[in-house]
């Protein structure tokens, strides 16, 4: 019978819980800074994959219940991520994904496996996968950011007010919403905007 008490695939149970815990805390203090140097769509993106860091610190977390009542030792080097630049705090965020896709969780997955843990080994590699995607957010908006393309387009663009939802197209997102008054921050590429078919 498989032993998840004394396996290495608790500890990674619990270094991923730890880590997503953090990343989660990180990415909403990131949100925070975003809203101060008016950039809501950067703050939204923040909380938005805080959120599903949550999701992914719960997932971790519940697989442990057997041990419920226990308490779990473990080793890890977590990022200090501290900057009062957007830019820098996606780029950092970025950095961190990626290494959570390309090695962190490919190796828990397959320690979990070795185990005999199939179902912790796929979910790690499926979680693995989903950091691969906030990478690549982190960098879309990082990049669009550092070219000043947040808000510039070089062809006539849909724009979409977070706010109140207005759409426009133009190659620039207004300095204030025509609509609500909310300024540029607001504004999203149409194709970004969340829940919205193109």
């Amino acid at each position: 019978m498989r032993d998840l008490k004394n396996s290495e695939t608790v500890k990674n149970l619990m270094r991923a819980f730890a880590g997503e815990s953090q990343a989660r805390n990180r990415y909403t203090f990131a949100a925070g800074i975003a809203k101060q140097e008016k950039l809501p769509v950067i703050e939204a993106v923040f909380q938005f994959t805080a959120s599903q860091e949550k999701e992914h610190a719960e997932i971790f977390y519940n697989y442990m219940k057997e041990l419920s009542g226990d308490t779990i030792h473990i080793d890890g080097g977590y990022p200090v991520n501290i900057s009062q630049k957007t830019v820098d705090l996606l780029k950092a965020a970025r950095h961190n994904e990626y290494e959570e896709h390309d090695s962190v969780y490919k190796a828990f997955g397959d320690k979990a496996k070795e185990e005999g843990f199939e179902e912790i080994g796929r979910v790690f590699h499926q979680i693995g996968a989903i950091e691969k995607i906030h990478g690549d957010r982190f960098e879309l908006f990082a990049d669009l950011l550092e070219q000043n393309k947040l808000f510039v387009s070089e062809t006539a663009a849909g724009w979409m007010c977070l706010n109140c939802g207005h759409v426009l197209t133009a190659t620039q997102a207004p300095a204030m919403c025509p609509v609500c008054k909310h300024e540029q921050g607001y504004f999203i590429r149409l194709e970004l905007a969340p829940y919205t078919r193109m």
